[in-house]
């Protein structure tokens, strides 16, 4: 999952994003509207994170034009407000949901997983594909019905590549998923944390190398696969 937090607070965007990480969830920062919708514009978002009240253009303006583009993301809108007038006025604008300042980190992040877990395709809470089942609420993955502990960088590795269920993710697009803007694309991060995912889930592999394409989850092994083993990168 990938989030966008549009918070004029400086204290309280870097207290969520840090609260975020802690959860596999990566996510950008940004104190006004324009800002955001700068960023929606260029990266691809799972939930915004939505202050009303940003500096420039509005959060309500913002949730005004992703709604009006189109845009897959869901909103989840902040506000200091608790009036049922501005709840309602919210939604009208096309939140998805509301949480009023101040809130509960852990309340925040369950309300961005229910979010993350209704795309357009309705995804299942618990998603289960060749052999692996992985529930983004308890962050817990199993294979064969035996747990599999992972670090946070490798749940959400996975995370991305089970929603494809099989087909190709490039190390692009694991990069732009799974890692914040400031991740160098340069960095060999996607590769190692794919070889350390491997090693995880054990024998048989169940990531797969599509040379000069990318990786996916399931199927038989690729030429390049099998000849470096499981022990390679």
């Amino acid at each position: 999952m990938r989030v966008l937090i549009a918070e004029d607070e400086p204290y309280l965007a870097d207290a969520v994003r840090d609260g975020l990480r802690l959860e596999a969830i990566a996510s950008d920062v940004v104190h006004d509207g324009d800002s955001a919708l700068e960023n929606l514009a260029v990266n691809s978002y799972d939930v915004v994170v939505l202050d009303r009240d940003l500096p420039g253009t509005s959060g309500d303006e913002v949730a005004r034009r992703i709604v009006a583009d189109g845009r897959p993301c869901r909103i989840l809108m902040l506000t200091a407000a608790d009036r049922l007038e501005e709840k309602v006025a919210g939604f009208e604008l096309g939140a998805d949901d509301y949480l009023t300042k101040p809130f509960a980190m852990r309340e925040l992040v369950v309300r961005l997983r229910a979010l993350g877990r209704r795309p357009v395709d309705g995804a299942p809470p618990v998603v289960e594909f060749a052999g692996l089942a992985l529930d983004p609420f308890r962050r817990e993955v199993y294979r064969d019905g035996r747990y599999v502990g992972l670090t946070r960088k490798q749940f959400a590795v996975l995370e991305v590549l089970m929603a494809a269920r099989g087909g190709v993710v490039s190390a692009e697009s694991l990069l732009e998923r799974a890692w914040d803007e400031n991740a160098d694309p340069f960095t060999n991060a996607v590769r190692i944390t794919i070889s350390s995912l491997r090693k995880r889930l054990g024998d048989p592999w169940l990531i797969h190398t599509v040379p000069g394409t990318g990786y996916r989850v399931g199927g038989p092994a690729t030429g390049a696969d099998r000849t470096r083993g499981p022990g390679s990168r």
